[in-house]
Parts: structure tokens; sequence; C-alpha cells
């Protein structure tokens, strides 16, 4: 019988705050391998468990093992090694300029760089990826230029922006990177009406949405679903669960669900779930998904458990929210290191070797800063032109927006 007494407001509390000892007991880690791969056209209904267990290929001895593995040549491997560390060294770079005040804000990837470098590797030329602020590892293993997205963080006067969005919101059509909204998880239902677009239209292109485990408990998110079942949209829909959001633990949004990949299957959506910090396992549920998608097999919603090792901006510290030490003990390990150790393993790659391209990747982004800093930086060098503003929104300028144009003198 329930408790005929006062009610009671329930506010989920993370396991550990600030000064006390890490702890993520309560995240069950699935032996490498033991996660099985189904066919692509598989019932959703058969597969309702995999919402809850975690897809991993590397073990902790570093070999790859079970049925997600073998996808990836040494070849790609070690392009993905490398697209892992320049995003890291970029966003060291980057990190101290806005310490320096040449830059107003900044957004690290530290511990997710194998989510979004190893999902690009699973698209081909044409799809269109809806990310948030923290994906910027698409735009870096697609060979988009370094040089231009320092501009566009500097704000500078070879901005392709024109210094008219944030710091790290990227955009770029030919990379398949739409422009980044400030306004959280609008993308994910933009994401799903270009897919749909793209079907009516008898394309090939699909579409991949992003979003973080904060956001999905914006309306977007389930809207987005909606739709996605209802019309089988060709879309991946990608949940990064960081475990935190700006400064609240995943428990807030996550809900009664258990897991955000369990939020697709009232839908009927196919659901899994993949270690984050797993290069080959990231990029092998990334493939399936797409070839489903591509496949007219409809959407499927995949959950990336990874961890947030840096704040979440450089407006946020995390001290005030979470044990210091809690990334140390995340269980999941690192995504660089996992990688590097693999192609040890198989005997491709050294510690000597990393070492190198670790200096020689330095080099290369300290090159690309130089040459955009040259541009101008926010408090010195060119900026774009006030006449900026006015171009690029409207197809034919309305008469208000002439006149200030006339006022401006531009």
């Amino acid at each position: 019988m329930a408790d005929a007494g006062m009610l009671r407001f329930h506010v989920p509390e993370p396991e550990v705050r600030p000064g006390g000892t890490p702890d993520f007991s309560n995240v069950t880690i699935p032996k490498a391998g033991s996660v099985p791969r189904p066919e692509i056209d598989v019932d959703p209904r058969t597969i309702r468990d995999m919402a809850f267990s975690i897809i991993r290929v590397l073990n902790r001895a570093g070999e790859a093992v079970g049925p997600w593995a073998g996808l990836l040549s040494d070849k790609e491997l070690l392009e993905g090694l490398r697209h892992m560390m320049t995003l890291r060294t970029f966003d060291a770079r980057m990190q101290m300029a806005q310490r320096q005040g040449k830059t107003s804000f900044y957004m690290q990837h530290l511990g997710e760089e194998a989510v979004s470098c190893a999902f690009r590797k699973a698209l081909q030329p044409g799809d269109m990826n809806f990310p948030t602020y923290r994906q910027a590892g698409l735009l870096i293993a697609d060979g988009y230029p370094m040089v231009t997205m320092m501009n566009q963080i500097y704000s500078n006067e070879a901005d392709p922006l024109k210094g008219r969005q944030l710091p790290v919101m990227y955009s770029s059509k030919e990379h398949g990177f739409f422009s980044i909204s400030g306004n959280l998880a609008t993308q994910y239902i933009q994401a799903v009406g270009w897919a749909m677009a793209s079907a009516i239209s008898n394309d090939s292109r699909i579409a991949a949405a992003w979003i973080g485990d904060g956001s999905t408990a914006e309306s977007d998110f389930h809207a987005a679903l909606v739709f996605a079942s209802t019309y089988k949209a060709p879309v991946v829909l990608n949940v990064v669960n960081n475990q935190w959001a700006i400064s609240t633990f995943q428990g807030i949004a996550r809900g009664g669900s258990g897991t955000f990949a369990a939020r697709g299957l009232g839908f009927g959506i196919p659901s899994l779930r993949v270690d984050g910090n797993d290069y080959l396992a990231v990029h092998a549920v990334a493939k399936w998904a797409v070839e489903r998608a591509r496949a007219n097999l409809g959407p499927t919603l995949v959950e990336y458990v990874t961890y947030r090792v840096g704040a979440h901006s450089t407006s946020d510290d995390p001290s005030a929210y979470r044990p210091k030490a809690e990334s140390d003990a995340w269980p999941l390990g690192d995504p660089v290191i996992r990688l590097k150790n693999h192609l040890i393993h198989k005997g491709v790659w050294s510690e000597d070797r990393h070492t190198q391209a670790e200096a020689e990747i330095l080099e290369t982004v300290i090159a690309a800063q130089k040459e955009a800093e040259g541009h101008g930086t926010l408090h010195a060098g060119g900026k774009p032109s006030t006449r900026d503003m006015f171009e690029g929104v409207y197809a034919e300028m309305p008469p208000h927006l002439r006149r200030q144009r006339q006022q401006a003198g531009v």
C-alpha cells in the first residue's frame, strides 16, 4: 500500500559529488566481442536487448575480437589514429588560444575523439551530418582544412562564415557538415526532414543526426523519433552519452528509460549502444546503421557510451559538480591509447612511432595556427567586413535592410 502521507518530489542525483571517490559501478561493461552482429534487415523486436548492452571490439589486451571486428585495414586504422591525434592536438592549441584572448569561446572533444572520427569513415560523399558543437572530428576525418576551422574560431577576415557564427560552430556543405545551431536539439528534427526530402527526391544520400545526452530532454528529440519511425527516414540518430551535460549528470535527461538507446524502442526503431571509446566498434556500428538507412530499412538509434574528460566549454568549471579524478576512473579508457595499443599489438605501430607522430602533428597544427592568426584573431588583425552582415541571408535584400546598410555606409 502506498504511503498516504505527504507527496515527495524526486530529483535524481549522481553517484558521487566533488570530494568523493569516483564510482562507475553502475556501468555494466560486457565482454568485448560478446554482443552479436545481426543482419541489417533484422526485426527490431528481436534485438531489444541491444539497447541495454554495449557493443565492444577491443579487449583489455588490445585485440579486436567478435563479430563486429575485421572491417578496417591496418592502413585505415592508422589513418583513424592520426585523425584522433590531430583533433586532440587541435583542441589543445585552440583551448590555449582562448585562454590567451585570441578567441572568445572553445569546446574540447577530449575523450570523445573516436565517436566522430570513426563515424565519418562510414559515410559516403554527399551524406549530411547535422552535428552539435562537439563533432569537429567529422571535419578532421574528412580532410577539411584546419586553417579554415581556425579562421572560423578566430572570426577573422578569412572566416568562411564572416563572423556570423559562434566559434566552433562550423559549416561546410561540401564536407557534409550542416550549420551548427546554438539552440539545442533543433538539428535532430532537421536531419530527419533532410533525410525524408532525400527519399522523396529518389536520391541516394542519407543523413546523420547528432545530439548529446542532456539535449535528449528537448521536445525536438522526441518529435524527430516520431517522424523518423513513421516515414522510415534514411537517417542515423546518434546520441553521444558523455555522462554530463553542462552541469547535470546524464540521469536528469535519461529519466526512467535505463539507457538513451532504449528511448528508440517505443518507436519501433532498432536501437544499439556502443563503446564510444573503441574506434573499431564505433565504425562497425556506424557502418551497420548507415547500410540500413541506404537500403531503405529506416532509421537506427545509436547511443555512444563515452566520457567528457574536459570541461563542457571554456566557460565551465567541472570541478564544481564532479570529482576531479573521475575521468581517470572511467572504465572504458582513452580512445587514442586504446587504438594505439591495438596497432602496437598488431605489429604495425610502436611507442617510438607514436611519439614521432605526436611531434609531426603538433608541428602541422602550429603551422596552421600561425597561418590563421596571420588573418587576425579576436582582438588583432583583419576582421570580416560590416557589409557581410547584410549578405547571403536573403535572395533579394528587403528594403529595411537596404536602408540599414546605407546608414552603416557599407
